[in-house]
């Protein structure tokens, strides 16, 4: 049985007048562990999958399960990591960090303990006491991600988590997050609409075609890329050579739009 396993999804959405089905057929499985990427244009309903499988939108038809339980049935067991930060600027550094926790009911000092470590662990050490406006946008983004670590989910979601950020920052970020989650063996899905990004830091892309979404192809990336950080990826032989082949296939999914 897979860690996550999504079944025979399907997503319409309705209004008075119309139905639109966002999603078609969707049927994969993920492993404990692993670091998959939904890849594909605008419209192909990745997010609404995302949501899906977040127990935020409950799906037409079929169902998603994690570790075998529904996922609606689940509580605190998946944390999200977004294209901005969404840290509350009031807020010090060490306020937001601990939020989920004190949310939750988990503000043990343990707890507490565990999530300053994280923040040393990013390179953070020292700034609890500042606000996010005193920050860079790189620096708030790993600020993020220790505030979702710090609730210890079972699978992460990322949403397009470095396009706001320069291209250095998002490099830099790309490394950070990979070796964060692979030392911690946290099961992550990334959407994103990057090629390069998507073969850099996966395991496995699942390109989707729009209208209604549905999975187009399964791209498996080999173990040379997946057992480098996402940096020294991008600079391996293999990379150009699956770029080329991806971005092929894009191609022809817009043609056939």
């Amino acid at each position: 049985m897979g860690f996550l396993k999504i079944d025979e999804i399907h997503h319409t959405y309705f209004t008075k007048t119309s139905a639109t089905t966002a999603l078609s057929n969707i049927s994969l499985e993920v492993k404990e562990g692993e670091f998959v990427s939904f890849l594909g244009p605008s419209g192909c309903g990745k997010t609404t999958l995302l949501s899906i499988i977040a127990g935020l939108l409950k799906p037409t038809e079929g169902k998603v399960t994690l570790e075998g339980q529904p996922i609606e049935k689940l509580d605190n067991q998946i944390g999200y990591m977004l294209q901005q930060d969404y840290l509350f600027p009031w807020k010090t550094i060490e306020e937001n960090i601990l939020l989920g926790l004190k949310l939750n009911n988990q503000l043990t000092a343990e707890k507490k303990s565990y999530t300053y470590k994280l923040l040393e662990q990013m390179g953070l050490g020292g700034v609890e006491k500042q606000y996010p406006s005193q920050l860079s946008g790189g620096m708030r983004q790993r600020v993020a991600l220790v505030r979702t670590l710090a609730t210890e989910p079972k699978l992460l979601m990322l949403d397009e988590p470095f396009s706001a950020l320069d291209y250095q920052t998002k490099l830099r970020l790309e490394d950070l997050v990979s070796d964060t989650l692979k030392s911690f063996g946290k099961t992550a899905i990334l959407v994103t609409h990057d090629i390069g990004e998507a073969i850099a830091m996966s395991d496995r892309i699942y390109l989707f075609s729009p209208k209604p979404g549905q999975i187009y192809k399964i791209i498996h990336v080999p173990d040379e890329l997946r057992s480098l950080p996402p940096f020294q990826a991008r600079n391996h032989e293999l990379y150009s050579e699956i770029f080329q082949t991806i971005w092929k296939e894009v191609e022809q999914v817009e043609t056939e739009q």
